[in-house]
């Protein structure tokens, strides 16, 4: 297999894309959220994160190298890898900005500086997690049904990828819906554009010109600081004496670490879906080894297996794509341009690439799956549709005032949400760990339609257990978010055992026969 393929562009476009707005998540959040000095986040944070991404992606590209030599074939798609946004928004809200308020509070000289160390501490235990994690993920996977897998999946893949970009498609019509067109037609119209262009490359480039001529770009005023060199170098001394922060939000770091061994395995079993059978432990090892990076070079995020494999490889991608985007975030970053590429490159110049590739995953959940398990896909869909409905939720609630100290978020919401007979304490549980709960939901639908009923009540008595451990439903609210809380949720834990008891029982208390 070649280094470089056509399609590798394409795929370079869409992965480098998501990359960015990631970056650029962490560029606004430590800046205007932690009030992080501008060096901290140019010099040691950003250089970190690439690092991490350059480390990862060099292994999945030689990883997809060598699965090609030893199948013999020359179509293998490296898995997609970059940093994962739920631990972002985790680790800033519920690790850096309490370890910030807390130190300012004790008085402390340096709040940003307590704060970023906290997060790079949570880094780290993300990283040893996924580590960890390796060892046992192929069990977990074995024992899953690949509607549960691929099912969760896309519940994440509609819900926070195809329908927030698809608003923000109809939101700036003009440049969203021509790239979009370009898009469906030439991935799904199985089209090139004359004299070898890229699609992708057309996408961006079209969109781009139409956000200048529109006045969605540039974005912002230019960037005040200029070019310069920022290298990455070890935080060992400033880890020293910060060892406590890993009990301290041991609940945040736990069920993300577990978050994204699980969201990686089942981007691993999407890419077998797709054709690309890559080894469990050393794909979910490396994750880990790249978190692990990431932390001891000062960033304070953990990365993951991207959700997104089946849709980089219809494009045409292969080892190259993953090449050109560990070696672009690394250069964006290393040198200061990541300002320069936001404030000239909208988000809208390549989004409409983004939703295509969550259409693309969404629909392979159906595709790749027996026929008669389509409704198990359907119930795994339901709580990553529900979690990000949450999420719109508060995000109206923060627009209308809300979700501040001086109008916080509390339980009279429940009550208030009801009037409208919308049920948002459900909403909010469902939101809690929706990733396992749509494994355990789904897993059930697959065990029910084959007739497995002892199988189907182990999966329920797992939904029991992990309700019990906190990892599902338990919530907390913070005066500006809901979060998950490891305290035991007794009401669901004893929904998921009745569940467990009706379907162990159901042998002796049914007959063959339809459903009425």
């Amino acid at each position: 297999m070649k280094w470089f393929y056509r399609g590798d562009l394409d795929g370079f476009f869409g992965l480098a894309l998501d990359n960015l707005v990631q970056l650029l998540l962490i560029q606004g959040l430590c800046t205007f959220v932690l009030g992080f000095p501008a060096d901290l986040v140019a010099g040691r944070i950003l250089p970190g994160a690439a690092l991490s991404i350059l480390v990862g992606n060099a292994f999945y590209s030689w990883q997809a190298r060598r699965l090609a030599a030893q199948t013999g074939r020359t179509d293998i798609c490296a898995l997609p890898y970059g940093i994962n946004t739920v631990s972002l928004f985790a680790h800033v809200f519920l690790v850096m900005l309490p370890a910030r308020l807390a130190a300012e509070a004790a008085g402390a000289a340096d709040p940003a500086r307590v704060a970023w160390i906290a997060g790079v501490w949570a880094c780290l235990g993300s990283g040893l997690i996924e580590l960890g994690g390796a060892f046992v993920a192929e069990w977990v996977r074995k024992l899953t049904p690949r509607a549960a897998l691929l099912s969760t999946l896309s519940g994440i893949a509609l819900g926070f990828i195809s329908l927030g970009f698809l608003f923000r498609t109809f939101a700036n019509p003009l440049v969203g819906l021509a790239t979009f067109g370009i898009t469906l037609l030439t991935y799904f119209g199985r089209v090139r554009f004359k004299g070898g262009i890229p699609g992708g490359l057309v996408t961006v480039g079209i969109g781009t010109a139409i956000a200048w001529a529109t006045g969605l770009a540039p974005v912002g005023p230019a960037p005040l600081a200029g070019l310069a060199l920022h290298v990455p170098y070890p935080v060992t001394t400033e880890l020293m004496g910060g060892l406590s922060t890993l009990w301290t939000y041991f609940s945040v770091i736990l069920p993300m670490g577990i978050f994204n061994v699980v969201g990686s395995l089942q981007n691993i079993e999407s890419a077998e879906a797709a054709g690309d059978p890559y080894p469990t432990k050393p794909s979910l090892a490396w994750n880990g080894v790249s978190t692990l990076v990431a932390g001891l070079l000062g960033s304070c995020f953990p990365t993951t297996i991207y959700i997104g494999h089946p849709g980089w490889k219809a494009m045409g991608a292969r080892a190259g794509y993953s090449v050109l985007n560990g070696v672009f975030i690394s250069a964006i970053c290393l040198t200061g341009a990541l300002s320069w590429v936001a404030w000239a490159v909208p988000v809208d110049a390549g989004m409409a690439i983004v939703l295509w590739i969550g259409i693309v995953i969404t629909a392979q959940a159906f595709q790749t799956v027996e026929p008669k398990h389509a409704p198990a896909v359907v119930m795994g869909l339901l709580p990553g549709v529900g979690a990000w409905g949450a999420l719109m939720a508060k995000n109206g609630l923060r627009a209308a005032g809300m979700g501040t100290m001086e109008h916080p978020f509390t339980a009279d919401l429940i009550g208030a949400f009801r009037g409208s007979d919308t049920w948002i304490h459900g909403a909010f549980a469902l939101e809690q760990g929706f990733i396992f709960t749509a494994m355990v939901l789904a897993s059930i639908t697959v065990c029910l339609i084959d007739r497995q009923f002892h199988k189907a009540a182990i999966w329920a008595a797992v939904g029991s257990v992990l309700s019990l451990s906190g990892l599902m439903h338990g919530y907390a609210f913070t005066p500006g978010d809901t979060v998950v809380a490891l305290t035991p949720g007794w009401s669901w834990a004893a929904g998921y055992a009745f569940m467990a008891v009706i379907f162990a029982v159901a042998p002796w208390v049914t007959s063959e026969g339809e459903g009425h």
